[in-house]
């Protein structure tokens, strides 16, 4: 399968994942019925893409980036959609998550190029 295709398959995943945990925020331990369907709805459309992104795509190098850029697009959104605040430390911290990610895109062998 074409690298580009997988790539875009476990972006979905991620983005899903990114907007099941932000539902996860809004429904307020599960208090509000719109929002928690929402995140069940979202967090099962990301594991149908990660599992297939999995068939091809090696499990570590898979949840290295479903977890770094879920992690970096997360804060992002808890920032904008929900007013929390990252100091210094954590966008340095961020800062060297994305420095991973690229640096497996780029320079592993066990990803697709």
């Amino acid at each position: 399968m074409n690298p580009a295709t997988l790539y875009t398959v476990l972006v979905i995943a991620i983005v899903f994942e990114v907007l099941g945990t932000s539902a996860m925020q809004a429904a307020q331990h599960f208090t509000r019925l719109t929002p928690t369907v929402l995140m069940v709805l979202c967090y099962a459309v990301a594991f149908f893409f990660l599992s297939y992104a999995l068939r091809y795509i090696p499990v570590g190098i898979a949840y290295a980036l479903w977890s770094g850029l879920g992690i970096v697009l997360i804060s992002i959104a808890g920032y904008v959609v929900f007013g929390q605040k990252l100091d210094l430390p954590a966008i340095l911290g961020l800062a060297l998550i994305i420095a991973g990610v690229l640096v497996l895109n780029l320079f592993s062998k066990s990803t697709f190029h």
